[in-house]
């Protein structure tokens, strides 16, 4: 007659314990191999400059401050990949270590909280590697506002666009791609 189930009877425990490690071990490796590939101290200008180019409203730029929010929402997501962003008042140079190059192309505020958000904001990057240009990239994101977007102002509906475009970069930036489209591109 053979034991009952659960009894351990003639079941052999390490049994189970080698079928485990045999379920767990190839998750635990690949999780062990998603560590980022620059995993690096990257330097970076805060605020993020204003292209040249760029047609933004002066009170977006003024009320808005996106060029500072930029900068820190990049480096608050560029660490959850591995990498640490060294924010500098100036432009660093590109000829030592690894620098990242942004700035904000197009930031569109239209509409409002009563007839609905159209927000829309753009942002052009380029990585060097000790004087090495090792990848750009292009990002946009759109947000109408979200959840309860009808009680936030068109600030908060921008920052929504910038705090998701840190995230896309903090995430290319752990395996950066030439030429890269980011966010809602």
């Amino acid at each position: 007659m053979a034991p009952p189930p659960g009894s351990g009877g003639d079941f052999d425990q390490g049994e189970t314990v080698i079928k485990n490690a045999v379920l767990v071990l190839p998750c635990l490796l690949a999780c062990g191999l998603a560590v980022p590939a620059m995993a690096a101290e990257i330097r970076m200008q805060s605020p993020v400059p204003f292209s040249e180019s760029s047609i933004i409203a002066d009170n977006v730029k003024a009320e808005c401050r996106l060029d500072a929010r930029l900068a820190e929402f990049v480096s608050q997501h560029a660490a959850m990949f591995g990498n640490q962003i060294l924010l500098t008042a100036e432009a660093p140079d590109t000829a030592e270590g690894a620098v990242l190059q942004m700035e904000i192309v197009d930031a569109q505020s239209s509409g409002n909280a009563f007839t609905g958000h159209h927000k829309v904001t753009s942002v052009r990057g380029v990585l060097f590697k000790d004087g090495t240009r090792v990848g750009g990239f292009t990002a946009r994101r759109i947000s109408r506002g979200g959840f309860g977007g009808g009680f936030k102002g068109s600030c908060s509906v921008l920052g929504r666009t910038i705090d998701v475009i840190g995230e896309d970069v903090g995430q290319w930036l752990a395996a950066p791609v030439d030429g890269a489209k980011l966010g809602d591109l």
